[in-house]
C-alpha cells in the first residue's frame, strides 16, 4: 500500500528549475529516507510532498487522493510536516506547544475537549516529555526541542510524518535520540516517516527505503543494501567510499571514503540511470 505518491513532479523556484518529470511513490508503515548532496531538491521533494510548494506540472497523491484538491484541514489530518528549522515561540510551555497539534481536530470555536487532553499526554509520553509538560520551550536542550515538535506532530494524529534533516545541529546523542524515537513510532503506531538526513549511516540503520536524489532526479531508490553501496555512492556524492556490514544493526556502514575519480562518477551514473530506466 502507498501512501504518497508523486508522479511526473516538476517544481520551480521562479525561473530555476530544481525537480524535473520525478515519480515515485513511498510505501505505507514504513521509514522512507532522502539522501542526496546539498541542492539536489531533497528538501524542495519534501514541500512539495506537504504542500509547502505547488509543482509547475505533474500530480502528488495522498492516499490516492490529489493533494491539491485536498482542504486544508482534511490535510493537516492525513500529514505532519517538521520543518528543518522551525520558529521558535516565545513564552510557550511544552504542554502549550504541543496543543497545537490538535487544532486540525478542533472546531471553530471551542476548548480543548478531554479527548484533546488525553491525545496531548499520550504525545508527551511516547516522546518521553510527560516530566517537562511545564516547562518552558526555551529551557529545553537541543534534543527535547526537538522532542517537542515531534510530540505536536503526534498530536495531529496523522498517519503520515515529513521530517526535513530532523536531527540538524544536535550532538551525536540527541541524534540517536530523535532517530530512536522515529522508529519507535514507525514500529509501534505504525506511521509512515518520510526525512531527509544527511548522515548516511543513519540513513541507512533507520530506514527501509532510501531515495537517492542528485540533480532534481532520483538516481536510485531501494532497500539500504541496495542504494548504500560503492557504485551509487560514487554516482551520487562522486565519494569512493568503503562498505561493511555494521555489526550491531546488519545494516551498510560506510566505513571511510575518498573523492571519486571523475570518469569513474560519469560511468556510475550512466549505470544508475540505466537501471532506474528499467
Amino acid at each position: 500500500m502507498v501512501d504518497l505518491q508523486a508522479e511526473q513532479l516538476s517544481v520551480s523556484y521562479q525561473t530555476r528549475s530544481i525537480i524535473e518529470d520525478l515519480s515515485l511513490s513511498f510505501p505505507s508503515e514504513q521509514i522512507t529516507t532522502i539522501i542526496g548532496p546539498n541542492g539536489c531538491g531533497k528538501s524542495t521533494l519534501l514541500k512539495s510532498l506537504a504542500r509547502l510548494l505547488s509543482p509547475t506540472a505533474g500530480t502528488v497523491y495522498i492516499k490516492g487522493e490529489d493533494l491539491q484538491a485536498v482542504k486544508r484541514k482534511a490535510l493537516a489530518q492525513m500529514l505532519g510536516m517538521l520543518s528543518q528549522s522551525p520558529e521558535q515561540p516565545e513564552g510557550l510551555s511544552v504542554y502549550q506547544l504541543v496543543a497545537y497539534g490538535r487544532y486540525p481536530h478542533r472546531k471553530r470555536i471551542g476548548k480543548l475537549t478531554d479527548n484533546d487532553h488525553a491525545v496531548i499526554s499520550q504525545s508527551l509520553q511516547d516522546t518521553g516529555l510527560i516530566d517537562f509538560k511545564d516547562r518552558n520551550i526555551e529551557e529545553l536542550s537541543g534534543g527535547q526541542r526537538q522532542r517537542a515538535w515531534i510530540a505536536m506532530a503526534l498530536a495531529q494524529e496523522t498517519d503520515i510524518l515529513l521530517l526535513d534533516e530532523p536531527t540538524t545541529y544536535l550532538d551525536m546523542t540527541h541524534q540517536l535520540e530523535i532517530l530512536l524515537l522515529l522508529q519507535s513510532l514507525n514500529r509501534t503506531k505504525k506511521r509512515t516517516v518520510i526525512m531527509v538526513l544527511h548522515d548516511l549511516n543513519h540513513a541507512s540503520r533507520f530506514s527501509d527505503q532510501l531515495v537517492a536524489m542528485k540533480n532534481g532526479e532520483v538516481l536510485c531508490m531501494g532497500t539500504p543494501e541496495e542504494v548504500v553501496c560503492p557504485v551509487v555512492l560514487r554516482s551520487v556524492f562522486g565519494i569512493e567510499a568503503q562498505i561493511v556490514q555494521d555489526p550491531s544493526s546488519g545494516a551498510p556502514l560506510c566505513m571511510t571514503y575518498d573523492i571519486a575519480n571523475p570518469q569513474n562518477i560519469q560511468h556510475s551514473e550512466q549505470a544508475e540511470r540505466q537501471v532506474a530506466a528499467t
